[in-house]
């Protein structure tokens, strides 16, 4: 079995404290973890995924982070 190969951000923190990943399991489907808690993963489809980048690129979540402008 092959491990899970686990991506974050470019402008994420090297250090792995400060840090959302994401990646494909074995069945297809996106799971989502923060680096500092890798057990609490997050798993849902690879649209419901696109779907919700979609709202983010369009900055309807930015209301949720400390320094949104």
């Amino acid at each position: 079995m092959l491990e899970q190969r686990w991506q974050k951000s470019s402008s994420s923190t090297q250090d792995g404290g400060n840090s959302v990943e994401v990646a494909q399991n074995a069945d297809g489907m996106i799971e989502i973890r923060e680096s500092d808690d890798p057990g609490s993963v997050v798993v849902t489809t690879p649209k419901k995924f696109a779907l919700w980048l979609e709202g983010v690129k369009r900055g309807e979540f930015d209301h949720f982070c400390d320094d949104a402008g």
